[in-house]
């Protein structure tokens, strides 16, 4: 199949989708370790921009690409993640990577999101996570369950004239200038997204915690006090 019929059968099937009622969801997944205001605001501009119906935070089990990161137990991530995003009605929160044994894999959690529902969706990641796909599980089978969208620092794609795509999926996509995104072999889009950079890291926070700094207006007040009643990222844990 040329890319050109390609190119007729995603705006088509853009359409169907819009007019046969489906829901957009997003799908957030992270450590989470501890969610901030940035991982919030990220969310909330992509939620807005993309018109989605609901973004799904998923905090991840054991992330195979973090394995030098001190993360705490997933069931505080976990309660940290649900207090940080009750206030919104368009944010939810599952434990499906926390509920699976072993590593956490991406593919997977779209998978069974894919063959649960028959939503539209979208899989959430930040410019650096994205830059080091290749070396995730079935990182090409990804692209053909789900759009993605890669949310990218104000600026960023301006000041590069290179791809933004990693070598090895140049082949599995072209440029189309009415969708604004590259498109997969499979018809699924690829997104960059400039959202509001907050210079806020979740290693931040854990290093200002451990030093018995101030961390508000960097997490919500609720993760904070969680945070102190539990004694989390202390310097004796």
């Amino acid at each position: 199949m040329g890319f050109g019929h390609l190119n007729f059968i995603v705006k088509e099937d853009s359409k169907i989708k819009k007019e046969s009622g489906e829901r957009r969801i997003g799908l957030f997944g992270g450590t989470f370790n501890p969610i901030h205001l940035g991982h919030l605001r990220g969310a909330e501009e992509i939620w807005e921009s993309f018109q989605l119906e609901e973004v799904i935070f998923i905090p991840s089990s054991v992330p195979p690409h973090k394995v030098t990161e001190r993360i705490i137990e997933a069931k505080h991530r976990l309660e940290m993640v649900k207090l940080a995003t009750s206030k919104n009605r368009h944010f939810s929160t599952s434990d499906v990577e926390l509920s699976r044994p072993g590593k956490s894999y991406s593919v997977d959690t779209i998978r069974f999101f894919r063959e649960r529902q028959q939503d539209s969706l979208f899989f959430i990641l930040g410019r650096d996570a994205f830059v080091e796909i290749e070396t995730w599980k079935e990182f090409q089978n990804l692209f053909s369950l789900s759009d993605v969208i890669v949310m990218t620092r104000p600026g960023s794609q301006k000041n590069s004239s290179s791809s933004p795509l990693p070598r090895g999926l140049t082949r599995s996509f072209r440029y189309d200038s009415g969708e604004k995104a590259w498109i997969h072999l499979s018809g699924h889009l690829l997104y960059f997204k400039e959202i509001s950079f907050l210079d806020i890291s979740s290693t931040k926070v854990r290093e200002l915690i451990e030093k018995g700094g101030s961390v508000r207006y960097l997490i919500p007040a609720e993760v904070e006090a969680y945070i102190q009643e539990h004694g989390l990222y202390q310097r004796n844990m």
